[in-house]
Order: C-alpha cells, then sequence, then structure tokens
C-alpha cells in the first residue's frame, strides 16, 4: 500500500498532559497510534507507523481494513 492510499484513513489528533505531546490514531486500523512534540509532527508520524501497521499485517496474512472513517477534506 502507498503512501496515497494511507491518505484516504482518517487520522485524529488530540494534545495529551499526560503525555506533554500530541497524539494521532488511525481509528480503522486497530492500535496504529504515534505521537510527536507538535502537531505536524504526530501526523507525519502515524504515517510512518501506518505503513509498518500495513506491512506487518499483509506478513500475518491478516485483512487490512478499508477507510470507513474517511471525512471530506
Amino acid at each position: 500500500m502507498n503512501t496515497e492510499s494511507i491518505a484516504k484513513y482518517h487520522i485524529n489528533t488530540y494534545w495529551s498532559e499526560d503525555d506533554n505531546a500530541f497524539i494521532t490514531e488511525m481509528p480503522d486500523l486497530p492500535g496504529c497510534l504515534s505521537d510527536g512534540p507538535t502537531e505536524e509532527e504526530a501526523r507525519r508520524n502515524i504515517q510512518h507507523i501506518a505503513q509498518e501497521w500495513i506491512t506487518r499485517a499483509q506478513y500475518l496474512g491478516r485483512e487490512i481494513p478499508a477507510p470507513k472513517s474517511l471525512i471530506a477534506a
């Protein structure tokens, strides 16, 4: 799966006081989370993590969920 395909997945971003960082998650890819000191960095990091998530799922023969929570940009 390429970067363009990953961009179709919705990303939730929020600030965590406990972690003192921005947290990002892709709800359609269970457990796909990342963080960063800035919102931009956290969103860049989640792209990398999502690619790793998908690569690992393919390796294990698991189904990769289609992006269901995509919102209009």
